[in-house]
């Protein structure tokens, strides 16, 4: 493995894409290998008639946090794959956009395969730790800061290891950010906001994120949402702790969100309701966290490859979420945007016409909003040790985390149209559309964590029969073993993290974590059908702006 590493060091850092190789000039673009890899991805316009709200300064503020987006969007190509100008010498224009799409050589979206020549499989460190190092090593590395968010592991001249905080390592972008957010300063109206971006600089120079976390989410009435820096740690495969740079630009929907906001003072009350023993639901989760609508004008870094975030539940710190809870941003545009070119197409492919009734938006908008609400329920210490959950269940802990959400969200819609307070969709709208969309989710990939947990949540209910297969193929789903195989997942799942039982989830996943034989036909059945993977965005400030004058 350490000469596999060492060998892929000049792939990464230095060599140049030799992708012409494989990808030969072609006088008709239309014969280029990647162009069906291009089309799996539907083209979608970032836009929002909400920026009509906006002042004028808010829409100077929108400008500024388009630049800042640029550079965390440079940031992350630099931390996960490394200099993207060696993409220019790409001949193949298909396999050039392609590239830009999956942030680098590796199709995120099909398992991280490369499809570029000269790469070899992606690195499970990408660039935040030397290439060559072994688990052993790191082991043995002596240094409180190795595991934070936000440090790269680099070599001293005599081969051992260190630890660099990212203002450090990342210096010149990030004057550049503080920069512009010093002016952003001065044009933000809204207090929140205004105190939110003055704590935001002062992270980005020192990398503690805390006091801004807390300000961000004290930040309730803007019209304007930033969310920028180091942020989600999936990329880094080796100890899924280092955190990619990204950024989203929002504006907020205001009408929608008021709708929203008796649901975040009922979250103690549904953390009772679930389905488990009473020892596993004593945390109590805070009620001053946001549960609002978004449309998102802009992606940049990791939010932005491959396939494209639908919602926002932040921050990560558990500090922040023991004091304050978190904010759940739903980002309608996008979801929208998904369910209508991908969802509902995959729903009318795969489910039986007598139940296709059940598919539509609306219960997709639910059960994204309350996936999100669900990682702040559950269980976050160890039940005998009180440890940290997410420590303990080391890396397992993403896949069993968005398994946990993916089960709990449905759980808690269908409680809720039980007690009367969704009333625009039934049990049948959420289950039906629950099972249709993972078939959506597990065509980015079951190699990544949330990939893993798509599968087990799928496995599971077919399993407990919660669907079959009809003569011609399609999904009939029986409603009432659907409930039971909701609720005991969800048991399975709360009862593994609070025990902090990592060996159980490691076995449990390794068997249930993959695509079975029969759903790789379905699958095969609807990449045949054209319909797309996911969406890509033509986006940027003369999208949504026009040119500045």
């Amino acid at each position: 493995m350490r000469k596999k590493m060492i060998n892929l060091s000049a792939a990464l850092l230095g060599t140049a894409v030799v992708a012409s190789t494989l990808f030969s000039c072609s006088s008709q673009q239309q014969e280029s290998p990647m162009k069906a890899k291009v089309e799996e991805y539907a083209s979608v316009e970032l836009k929002s008639d909400l920026v009509n709200n906006l002042s004028d300064k808010e829409k100077e503020l929108v400008r500024i946090f388009f630049q800042v987006g640029k550079i965390t969007d440079d940031l992350f190509w630099k931390q996960t794959f490394g200099d993207k100008s060696k993409l220019d010498t790409i001949t193949d224009s298909y396999a050039k956009q392609f590239a830009m799409i999956q942030y680098g050589a590796w199709d995120r979206l099909d398992d991280n395969k490369p499809f570029l020549t000269g790469y070899g499989e992606k690195p499970d460190v990408c660039n935040y730790y030397p290439l060559d190092i072994t688990e052993a090593e790191f082991n043995a590395f002596e240094d409180a800061d190795k595991d934070s968010w936000y440090t790269v592991i680099r070599r001293n001249d005599d081969g051992s290891l260190k630890s660099v905080w990212y203002h450090e390592a990342y210096a010149p972008e990030i004057r550049q950010i503080c920069a512009l957010l010093e002016k952003a300063v001065t044009l933000a109206e809204d207090p929140g906001l205004k105190n939110y971006l003055e704590k935001r600089i002062e992270a980005f120079k020192t990398d503690d994120y805390l006091d801004s976390d807390l300000a961000w989410m004290d930040m309730k009435d803007s019209k304007v949402d930033f969310v920028a820096g180091p942020i989600e740690t999936y990329d880094d495969k080796f100890r899924e702790t280092k955190a990619s740079y990204e950024s989203f630009i929002l504006l907020k929907d205001e009408a929608r969100s008021k709708d929203l906001a008796k649901f975040v003072a009922m979250l103690p009350a549904l953390q009772k309701e679930l389905p488990c023993p009473p020892e596993y639901k004593t945390f109590v989760p805070g009620t001053s966290s946001d549960l609002n609508v978004y449309d998102a004008v802009y992606y940049a870094g990791d939010c932005n490859a491959g396939s494209k975030t639908i919602a926002i539940n932040l921050p990560n710190d558990e500090r922040v979420h023991a004091l304050k809870g978190t904010r759940r941003l739903q980002l309608r545009n996008s979801m929208k945007a998904k369910f209508d070119k991908i969802l509902l197409p995959i729903g009318q492919l795969v489910v039986t016409p007598e139940q296709q009734k059940y598919l539509n938006f609306d219960a997709f908008f639910w059960n994204v909003t309350f996936h999100e609400v669900a990682h702040g329920l559950g269980v976050k210490q160890t039940i005998r040790t009180n440890e940290s959950v997410d420590a303990v269940m080391g890396t397992e802990k993403t896949s069993w985390e968005e398994a946990k959400a993916d089960i709990l969200g449905l759980f808690m819609v269908t409680k809720l149209i039980e007690m009367g307070e969704i009333t625009n969709i039934t049990p049948e709208d959420a289950i039906t559309t629950y099972i249709a969309g993972i078939l959506r989710s597990v065509r980015f990939g079951a190699a990544s964590s949330h990939g893993k947990a798509n599968m087990m949540c799928f496995n599971y209910m077919e399993k407990a029969g919660a669907f079959s297969r009809d003569a011609k193929g399609q999904y009939v789903i029986d409603f009432t073993k659907a409930k039971e195989a909701m609720n005991g997942w969800a048991a399975l799942i709360l009862q593994t993290q609070g025990d902090g039982n990592v060996e159980f989830a490691k076995k449990y996943r390794a068997e249930n974590g993959g695509i079975t034989p029969a759903l790789q036909a379905d699958l095969d059945r609807i990449n045949g059908a054209g319909i797309p993977r996911d969406i890509t965005f033509v986006q940027g400030e003369e999208v949504l702006l026009g040119k500045a004058e």
